[in-house]
């Protein structure tokens, strides 16, 4: 289960810099959390980005390079988008959701139903080059594995989350959803809980990293902001760890597939 918290302290850490291919995130986060004045404790959730993560493990491509097949060059006339960006997005897609123009929603080869693929172009600074910023490959092994290389150099079981703006069938505006998770629970099974009058919750399933990314996302900014970091502090659990895979909707369980 969740103890629900009266009271939550989020901490965008200051003057983080630009991220580059190579460089180790663990390190960047403990020199922007000693700049905040703070110290990462036990149950302490650390927010990043998805963009640093994609960046600081090289999944930047340079257009020039891209050659789009004739299904892309097909499709991006269609959406009226760039045929490489196209081919891009069809890279990492199992298959095309909705096309038409200037929108294009596909399954990401993740399991999740996104805009092009996560692919974007903001905040992506490559000397003039055109380029595009993929997804991490693997989001939950990131998240693994800053956690690990988090509680190693600081001695403190934190947890990670990854987060993503993203769009929602239905509702207008993006909010932050966790795309990799790890040191945490996931998703939180709440049925069988009582209610305030004894009445067994039926149907309650609470997308703990979701809501996580969603408050540091009011931090992070989507703009010029520059905060891709945020600690946050107050949370309790005792619910089984679990990855942000467990966050996707099996098939079987899709009324609108």
């Amino acid at each position: 289960m969740v103890t629900t918290p009266a009271r939550l302290e989020l901490v965008a850490l200051p003057d983080f810099p630009l991220v580059a291919q190579g460089d180790d995130l663990a390190h960047l986060i403990l020199e922007g959390v000693a700049r905040a004045g703070l110290e990462l404790r036990d149950g302490d959730v650390v927010v990043l980005a998805q963009k640093i993560v994609s960046k600081a493990e090289g999944r930047l491509v340079d257009l020039a390079g891209v050659e789009p097949s004739p299904e892309a060059r097909a499709l991006a006339a269609q959406v009226l988008k760039d045929p490489r960006l196209v081919e891009l997005v069809l890279r990492e897609s199992r298959r095309v959701v909705r096309a038409r123009p200037h929108v294009l929603i596909v399954e990401h080869r993740l399991g999740l139903i996104m805009a092009n693929a996560g692919i974007d172009q903001s905040n992506v600074d490559a000397g003039g080059r055109e380029v595009a910023l993929l997804l991490p490959q693997d989001p939950d092994a990131s998240a693994h594995g800053l956690h690990a290389r988090l509680r190693e150099t600081c001695g403190a079981a934190v947890g990670v989350v990854i987060n993503d703006s993203f769009g929602r069938p239905w509702r207008r505006g993006t909010t932050g959803i966790a795309i990799g998770a790890a040191g945490l629970p996931a998703l939180v099974d709440r049925r069988g809980e009582p209610d305030l009058f004894g009445r067994p919750l039926q149907v309650t399933m609470i997308g703990f990293a979701d809501e996580i990314a969603a408050s540091a996302s009011l931090l992070m900014g989507p703009a010029d902001e520059g905060r891709p970091v945020v600690v946050v502090r107050g949370l309790q659990w005792n619910a089984p760890m679990g990855p942000a895979a467990d966050l996707i909707r099996p098939e079987a369980e899709d009324l609108f597939r």
